[in-house]
């Protein structure tokens, strides 16, 4: 008979060498948070866009900030979306136990279409979500010419 280990770790701690671990900040060996360990989120936000006849309409989540940690930036090939949220001042007399607010700045690119007229971006940061609209520049249909045959 074949013994087939899967584990290759040592043997499991005792009661208080696990307590020990906790207490010295070693639990995420045992618990993995990923919303706290993904830093995809926080330097990616998530976008949605969306095309309407009218316009492109874009979507950032983007929670926590304020709308004056905004910088939106377009020319003719690209639009930039950034963000910084400036660190709040703190209390040295209170002790800080756990903190997961992380508010970390991002900057995202995206190419726009040559039909996106410049003048028409607008932007408005509600609930969390920035809405960044692209407004199309108007078709104008060149009326057909007759063309006469010599």
């Amino acid at each position: 008979m074949t013994h087939i280990k899967f584990n290759h770790s040592p043997l499991p701690k005792t009661f208080g060498g696990f307590v020990e671990d906790i207490l010295n900040g070693g639990l995420n060996k045992y618990v993995k948070d990923d919303f706290l360990t993904n830093d995809y989120f926080t330097t990616h936000p998530p976008v949605n866009i969306v095309e309407t006849p009218e316009a492109f309409l874009l979507d950032v989540v983007a929670p926590g900030f304020s709308k004056e940690d905004f910088k939106i930036s377009a020319d003719d090939k690209a639009i930039t979306i950034s963000a910084e949220k400036k660190t709040e001042a703190k209390n040295e007399t209170d002790k800080q136990v756990r903190r997961e607010f992380n508010f970390k700045s991002f900057k995202r690119s995206f190419t726009i279409s040559e039909l996106v007229d410049a003048g028409k971006i607008n932007a408005k940061y509600d609930n969390g979500i920035l809405k960044v609209t692209l407004g199309k520049k108007e078709n104008k249909q060149d009326t057909p010419k007759e063309i006469v045959v010599e």
